[in-house]
């Protein structure tokens, strides 16, 4: 594992030395809409990516993140709305007027220019003299711990070590915001998880306004502040990680982050009534006695009981997946399909038959609008 980026005592990258990167204007997009011919890619976005802020724009392959994202980039226009930024209107600006840094899927590096001549190369487009882009250079790979892999060519180095040169070479910008399209997608999944928290580190030391548009949900519960989840080019929900996590808008999100119990069935005065079982729901909504909704209970919820209790319903292990740390079991119950996760453990016993009640603890659970074909369709 590779150690925590940080720049080397007496280097001028830090917040404190360095002050380029804190601005304190937040980015706003106010009712942006991207169309492509009678095709919506986007529709309506109302958003505030709050100044220093880690967002993750989430969703699954063709829910307009990566369009969206090009528009707040400038190499899309937007077909109507506004994207403001200090209080103007950059909407109509290309993606060379504003002061924005991108790295993209495939990091697009020069492989015939090493890899500090990559890392300054908007440096020398921009006229800066050969001694200060030699340091800059120097400055920004001290940063990303490769300050002694400067002359390496591109194809010498490894996918996490060309991820960094990408970053690095949006960083001399002095960029505004910091936009990033997949930008680990490519590498392993060791590798990934080591650069998301590199990658994390690294924002917060500089405290500049990042957007990272990806479609795995642990790579947004790990890095962000903020997650923005879209289906079909609308968001579904914004919030925390713990606040998408633990209370989805919809089926949808509980389908998309994690996995989820998802039991339809009818509002009542306590509750939801499910596969002919009464369950006491606290945090009901605003859902009427009758009408159709979805109980939603993450899977370490559920409790497995040999006897029946109150809040539980009756079923049958169709399949036990062992993970190490804990065992994911599988249940045909009346009300439907259900998974619970359990500890571990040598002691414990669960084989395809056995017959448990399954408890939905009140306090746990949450009553979401009733699931619509395209949330089955995401399940």
């Amino acid at each position: 594992m590779m150690k925590p980026l940080s720049p080397k005592p007496g280097t001028a990258w830090s917040p404190k030395a360095d002050q380029s990167f804190l601005h304190m204007s937040d980015l706003i997009l106010k009712n942006i809409r991207k169309a492509y011919g009678h095709v919506t890619a986007v529709e309506n976005a109302n958003l505030t990516f709050e100044s220093g802020k880690l967002t993750a724009l989430l969703g699954p392959s063709g829910c307009g993140k990566t369009t969206l994202l090009r528009m707040i980039a400038g190499l899309e226009m937007p077909t109507s709305g506004d994207i403001i930024l200090g209080g103007e209107n950059i909407a109509s600006k290309s993606a060379e007027q504003r002061k924005f840094g991108m790295v993209f899927q495939s990091f697009a590096l020069f492989p015939h220019l090493n890899v500090a001549r990559n890392v300054s190369y908007s440096l020398r487009i921009a006229g800066v003299d050969a001694t200060t882009r030699r340091a800059k250079a120097q400055e920004l790979l001290e940063l990303v711990q490769l300050g002694d892999k400067g002359q390496r060519k591109i194809g010498q180095l490894s996918g996490g070590q060309r991820q960094r040169v990408a970053i690095a070479r949006a960083l001399a910008q002095e960029p505004e915001v910091f936009l990033l399209d997949e930008p680990m997608s490519a590498l392993d999944a060791q590798l990934r998880g080591d650069l998301q928290m590199q990658l994390r580190l690294l924002q917060q030391k500089l405290g500049i306004t990042t957007i990272v548009v990806t479609h795995d949900q642990r790579e947004a519960m790990t890095m962000a502040d903020q997650i923005v989840v879209m289906s079909h080019g609308r968001i579904e929900q914004i919030g925390t990680p713990q606040e998408i996590y633990h209370k989805p808008a919809n089926s949808f999100v509980a389908n998309f982050i994690g996995n989820a119990n998802l039991l339809d069935g009818i509002a009542t005065a306590t509750g939801i009534r499910v596969g002919g079982t009464e369950i006491a729901v606290s945090d009901r909504g605003s859902f009427a006695a009758g009408q159709a909704v979805t109980l939603f209970c993450r899977p370490e919820a559920v409790a497995l009981h040999d006897t029946e209790i109150p809040n539980s319903v009756p079923g049958t292990v169709t399949f036990v997946r062992d993970e190490g740390p804990a065992r994911e079991i599988h249940l045909d119950t009346p009300a439907g399909h259900m998974t619970a996760e359990i500890p571990g453990s040598f002691e414990a016993t669960v084989k395809i038959g056995d017959r448990f009640h399954a408890e939905l603890p009140d306090g746990l659970l949450h009553l979401l609008p009733e699931r619509s074909h395209d949330d089955e369709e995401a399940a």
